[in-house]
C-alpha cells in the first residue's frame, strides 16, 4: 500500500546515570532535562476526535530504554490491574517497536497505574504474550499510584515512566543497532471520551495501531 505520509524520527539520548536513580527521580530528571515529543496525530478523526494533551520523553542507558509519558485530559480510568489484561480500555499509553533484523515487533501497553499488556508478534494475530517473569523486568513509576479505580470525571494530569530492558527485546548493548523503529500511542476505548492518537502518522483506513510499516525511526545517540 503506497502512502504519502512522512514518518517521524527522533534521536534517543544516552543518559547512563538514569540507572543510578530511583524511578521517581528519573522521571523528574527526564521531565526537566529532555525534549518532549508530542503524540497528537488523529489518524481517524472522523470517529475519534477527542485529543488529550499527550507527550513523552525518551532516553537510554546501558541497560534500559526509558520512556516517560505525560498526559492531561478529561476522565481517568484504571480498571485493569492484572498482567496482560486489556489496558487499552483504560487511560492508556503505548510503545510499539521493531528491532532491525527481526520480523516481529513488540507492543508495550500500559494503563495509568502501570498495568502491562505486552507481546511480540509478526502481525496483530497470534501474539506471543510476555510471561509474568518477563513483565516483572519492566520498571514502572506511575504518578497515579498502582491501585485500580473506576472512571473518574474531571481534568487530570498524570505521567508514567517505563524502563524496558535491552535484554528483554534482544538488543546487545555492546553491539547496538544504529536505530530501531517504533511508534507511541495514546488511547482509551472504554473511557467516556474514546480516542486514538499516535506520534508518527498512520495512513490506514481502519483504526489500527498494529501497522509497523508506519513506525518512525528512533536513532540511538552515540555513547561516546
Amino acid at each position: 500500500m503506497s502512502s504519502n505520509i512522512t514518518k517521524k524520527s527522533l534521536t534517543i539520548p544516552f543518559i547512563p546515570q538514569l540507572d543510578e536513580m530511583g524511578m521517581e527521580e528519573a522521571s523528574s530528571f527526564l521531565e526537566r532535562e529532555e525534549v518532549k515529543h508530542h503524540i497528537k496525530c488523529r489518524n481517524w478523526v472522523e470517529k475519534f476526535h477527542y485529543h488529550p494533551l499527550t507527550a513523552f520523553t525518551i532516553a537510554y542507558s546501558t541497560k534500559y530504554i526509558y520512556v516517560d509519558f505525560y498526559v492531561r485530559g478529561n476522565y481517568l480510568r484504571a480498571v485493569n490491574y492484572t498482567n496482560n489484561s486489556p489496558v487499552a480500555e483504560d487511560s492508556c499509553v503505548e510503545f510499539f517497536l521493531n528491532v532491525p533484523g527481526s520480523k516481529e515487533y513488540w507492543n508495550f501497553e500500559f494503563n495509568c497505574i502501570g498495568t502491562v499488556n505486552s507481546s511480540h508478534r509478526e502481525t496483530r494475530e497470534n501474539p506471543s504474550r510476555l510471561t509474568d517473569a518477563e513483565i516483572d523486568q519492566i520498571k514502572r513509576y506511575a504518578s497515579c499510584g498502582t491501585r485500580p479505580f473506576k472512571e473518574m470525571e474531571g481534568l487530570f494530569s498524570w505521567n508514567l515512566l517505563i524502563a524496558i530492558p535491552f535484554s528483554l527485546i534482544g538488543i546487545d548493548i555492546n553491539d547496538m543497532p544504529e536505530k530501531i523503529t517504533g511508534n507511541f500511542y495514546k488511547c482509551g476505548s472504554k473511557t467516556s471520551n474514546p480516542h486514538l492518537l499516535s506520534w508518527s502518522p498512520i495512513d490506514y483506513p481502519k483504526p489500527d495501531f498494529h501497522r509497523p510499516e508506519f513506525f518512525g525511526d528512533l536513532f540511538f545517540q552515540n555513547k561516546e
